[in-house]
């Protein structure tokens, strides 16, 4: 009866080099595509994160903008908070300071821009409570009584928001797909090379009754394990690296990269699918190897 692959005797790992360039081959390509595949997840759920954090942001908001001469402002500005207070679904609203929007301008524009000197529009941020509002109907009302009014409800910005965040999000798992993929051509390439330095080994054996299926197990176990322990290694310091990345930084950049909670769980299943893929593709280069040299 056949043994499984980890069930291997020791006797016949011997076959398998402990050592030299395909056992250091296979544990640092472990290493480096697990370090990899660690950040490509943070990256995954940091940008559901974002995405769902901006989504929620702006769907729980709405702005009117109100372009009137200097002398109509005042008035207009008060008739759009005196239609948001009657209209139901409508929690809060007010009209910005001047210092609000001048931070909102000064991304674009810098911190020195005049605003006092411009015809910049002002803006009403309104917010709505969990029963919403009809918002086309507000729209049109705003339109009729307060010519100036354009009411903006934000879904211009949270349908391409959502779209990058899927798109991102597919070409994470793309990536973690490709490193899957990159592994498994690593393994076998390192199990071909390291059958065909055995040849010899490997024509004696079968001399004094070896199968081909006790020779593989045993290449299998050793390579798998090998993987297993980069992978577990590529883990670890993807891991630790992603505890120091800073979790505040004064572009923004980078921040809120990494995991939080339970997420924390989903690295620790690198090193088992890499031993996954490291097994079944093992398998096939050894028994593909072993039919060649036969």
């Amino acid at each position: 009866m056949i043994r499984p692959a980890f069930l291997a005797s020791s006797e016949a790992e011997r076959i398998v080099p402990p050592t030299g360039t395909t056992a250091q081959l296979t544990t640092l390509a472990a290493a480096a595509m697990a370090f990899l595949c660690v950040f490509a997840l943070a990256l995954l759920y940091t940008t559901g994160r974002v995405a769902d954090r901006w989504s929620g942001e702006l769907a729980q908001s709405a702005t009117v903008r109100i372009s009137a001469p200097a002398d109509q402002m005042e008035a207009q500005v008060t008739a759009v908070l005196a239609i948001l207070a009657q209209t139901p679904g409508v929690a809060d609203a007010r009209a910005l300071s001047d210092e609000e929007q001048q931070a909102l301008l000064t991304p674009w524009f810098g911190p020195d821009l005049p605003l006092e000197t411009l015809p910049i529009p002002q803006l009403v941020e309104l917010t709505r409570d969990a029963r919403g509002f009809d918002a086309e109907g507000l729209r049109l009302r705003l339109r009729a009584e307060v010519p100036g009014a354009v009411f903006d409800d934000h879904t211009r910005w949270r349908a391409p928001l959502i779209d990058a965040a899927q798109r991102l999000r597919l070409l994470g798992w793309l990536s973690v797909a490709l490193i899957a993929v990159t592994m498994a051509v690593i393994v076998s390439l390192a199990a071909s090379t390291a059958l065909a330095a055995n040849g010899q080994v490997i024509d004696v054996l079968r001399l004094i009754g070896a199968k081909d299926s006790f020779v593989a197990n045993a290449f299998v176990r050793r390579f798998t394990l090998r993987a297993l322990a980069g992978a577990a290694l590529g883990t670890a310091l993807g891991m630790v690296a992603l505890v120091f990345v800073p979790s505040d930084t004064p572009s923004g950049f980078l921040s809120g990269l990494g995991f939080r909670g339970a997420q924390w769980l989903a690295p620790l299943a690198v090193p088992l699918v890499t031993a996954c893929v490291a097994f079944l593709a093992t398998g096939l280069a050894a028994r593909r190897r072993l039919r060649e040299i036969s």
